[in-house]
């Protein structure tokens, strides 16, 4: 079965054919089913081919020989339109698969009446194949094709009102950012070819230990190079300014990409190159440093912001760098562990933000809601199950992965931390804390509380239809036993980090190199790690607390902290810190400025425009003055031959 794993990309495709050619002409009622079903059929056969993989040894399940055509070949290079069948692939295509045809079930109720409804779920389909080419695809310039191509499908998305200028420009913000990333992602598939000679993971990996020195510069700045790429896909600082801005698109988008496509595109890269990056501990310690940093600084300014879907925004920035710093430690299995957790949870928070905005008429901000839980039933216990999922309380699924992760910092299970991991698990911590008060706070402000929505509107409100309910309480069930795949206590129960052993080989080829991985993995009893899991719940806990005494018991108390002593702190952090300012100032005005005093008025018009001109006059003036040897009188023309004869004649006689 897993020979046909090309179609699971080209069934989006047939989605994007009939709607894109058919759509001005096909009646709504099929639009929306005909995306789902090439969105469903993909699911299914992701589906039959985990459990064909899953039937074979552990040492079988990596199966490198599903090979279309080749691409492009020269001399001894090649590229193949091949696919990669592994258990890191199958996880990665279930969860997109799976949560992209919820989220287009979703989108049939949530856009119902909007003029773009066959462009939307055409853009959509194409969105969903270009991830899944990235993350099945078996070479680096396949994933690349991906790679842009999901950047493409944001643009397009995010941009997907384009009437509205701010649409437009967080559409330019998120294309424009992410070209930055990507110009390091495409230096480091530059490094690897120059180095290997091939672009084929298998085969890279294999000559790896050979070619590249462990700590060497070329496999340190290789690594950093492809890091760079994932910072700019996946929200890290420094380029995750575009993503809070990507809420300019239709809600269902937001959800896509958030849980399942482009935002986890830069771990899932980081994860499949596991060999290469535990080859560089360098480039592994910053991957962690900059994990820890954007989980807690995205998750501080979610504690300001009143728009639901950028609360929603900062926090899967925040989430992200749990993810990275889990790879940052070595934990690479237990980063994509919480990418699968978090895209339960978060399309199901994205699209429960959808379901509230569809009955308020399009409001975002929370100081215009409250009390609707009693309107929003389905809604707001979903949402509920959503929150207590990302906050980690047990036994949700947010839970088992984010404590693995902290426990995995604080064991600094890696080659480069020692005492190190204790202060990422410590950052990391915190962010837990704060991600809990944030989310708790959003749950307050909208669903309890006094009912602070516009009079007209509050006529009106209403549970949002079936076709929107139903993938909520869908997302729930799976938000609530997701997590129960990896249970780290039991080795039974254990199972994600089994099923993705034979993926991560990067532990094994450093031990090869070194000769035994260094001793800065510290193993605790498994009463220290339940103390552990225990302690974060408790963090947890104490922020749900605070969001329940600052939004419930005294709902006026965060006023009067905000704009007392703390409110040169809080409107720094309501402002995001001012780094879209910052920017503004150091990169966007000096390149407009370059841009058009120097490279337009003066290179382009006085230069290039002004060499061409130049070339035009000189030719015009040359013409104009021949043109009055053209006198029309036939002496002055004789007169003309005589000198003519007489200079040459001169000319002669000179010469001899």
């Amino acid at each position: 079965m897993h020979e046909y794993v090309w179609l699971i990309p080209l069934f989006p495709v047939l989605g994007v054919l009939i709607n894109g050619l058919l759509g001005h002409i096909l009646p709504k009622k099929v639009i929306g089913p005909i995306a789902c079903i090439a969105v469903g059929l993909s699911a299914i056969l992701s589906t039959m081919i985990f459990f064909e993989v899953k039937a074979l040894p552990p040492e079988s399940r990596i199966l490198n020989d599903v090979v279309s055509y080749t691409w492009m070949a020269a001399g001894n290079f090649s590229v193949d339109i091949g696919f990669l069948v592994d258990p890191l692939s199958l996880v990665m295509l279930l969860v997109v698969c799976w949560v992209s045809l919820l989220i287009h079930i979703y989108s049939i109720g949530y856009m119902h009446g909007d003029p773009g409804y066959a462009r939307y779920f055409t853009e959509l389909n194409l969105f969903v194949f270009f991830m899944l080419i990235l993350v099945s695809s078996n070479n680096f310039l396949m994933m690349f094709v991906g790679w842009e191509g999901v950047g493409l499908c944001s643009y397009l998305l995010i941009g997907f009102w384009y009437e509205k200028k701010s649409a437009t420009d967080a559409g330019n913000k998120a294309f424009i950012v992410n070209r930055i990333g990507d110009f390091g992602f495409l230096l480091g598939i530059f490094g690897i070819f120059f180095f290997t000679g091939t672009l084929n993971f298998q085969e890279v990996f294999a000559k790896a230990p050979s070619t590249f020195a462990y700590g060497g510069l070329e496999i340190t700045l290789i690594t950093l190079a492809l890091f760079l790429g994932a910072t700019g896909k996946s929200a890290q600082v420094p380029l995750y300014t575009w993503l809070p801005d990507a809420m300019e698109g239709p809600t269902p988008v937001s959800a896509l990409i958030h849980a399942a496509t482009m935002v986890t595109a830069g771990v899932y890269m980081v994860a499949r190159m596991n060999v290469l990056f535990m080859m560089a501990p360098i480039s592994l310690m910053i991957v962690g440093i900059i994990g820890a940093i954007t989980a807690i600084y995205a998750a501080t300014i979610g504690m300001t912001q009143f728009d639901i879907k950028r609360v929603l925004a900062y926090s899967t920035v925040s989430q992200l760098g749990y993810m990275f710093l889990a790879c940052g430690v070595g934990a690479f299995s237990i980063g994509i562990f919480h990418l699968m957790t978090h895209a339960f949870f978060k399309a199901l928070l994205f699209m429960g933000a959808g379901s509230v905005m569809h009955a308020l008429a399009g409001e975002l901000d929370m100081r215009k809601m409250g009390d609707l839980r009693k309107h929003m039933p389905h809604t707001y216990r979903t949402f509920l199950i959503g929150t207590l999922a990302i906050a980690g309380i047990p036994p949700l699924a947010g839970f088992f992965s984010k404590d693995e992760i902290l426990y995995k910092a604080f064991s600094a299970e890696s080659t480069v931390w020692e005492t190190g991991g204790v202060i990422l698990w410590a950052i990391g911590l915190t962010a837990a804390l704060i991600t809990a008060f944030y989310m708790f706070r959003a749950v307050f402000m909208t669903f309890y509380g006094k009912s602070r929505v516009d009079h007209h509107v509050a006529e009106h409100l209403h549970e949002s239809p079936p076709v929107m309910t139903t993938p909520l309480w869908i997302l729930a069930i799976l938000s609530i036993i997701g997590g129960w795949v990896g249970i780290p206590w039991i080795e039974s129960l254990n199972l994600f980090p089994q099923w993705l052993e034979p993926v991560m080989k990067g532990k094994a080829v450093v031990s090869q190199l070194t000769g035994g991985i260094p001793a800065h993995a510290v193993h605790h009893s498994l009463s220290f790690e339940l103390m552990m899991a225990l302690v974060s719940v408790i963090v947890a806990a104490i922020g749900i607390f605070i969001a329940y005494k600052l939004y419930i018991k005294n709902p006026e108390l965060p006023e009067r902290l905000t704009y007392g002593r703390f409110f040169p702190v809080y409107h720094l952090v309501l402002d995001k810190y001012r780094i879209d300012e910052l920017y503004d100032r150091l990169f966007v005005k000096p390149t407009l400025w370059l841009s058009d005093k120097l490279l337009w008025k003066v290179v382009d018009d006085k230069i290039i425009d002004g060499t061409v001109n130049g070339v035009a006059d000189l030719a015009k003036g040359w013409g104009n003055w021949t043109q009055r040897l053209q006198t029309g009188y036939v002496q002055n023309y004789a007169l003309m031959i005589v000198i003519g004869v007489v200079l040459i004649f001169s000319f002669v006689i000179f010469l001899n």
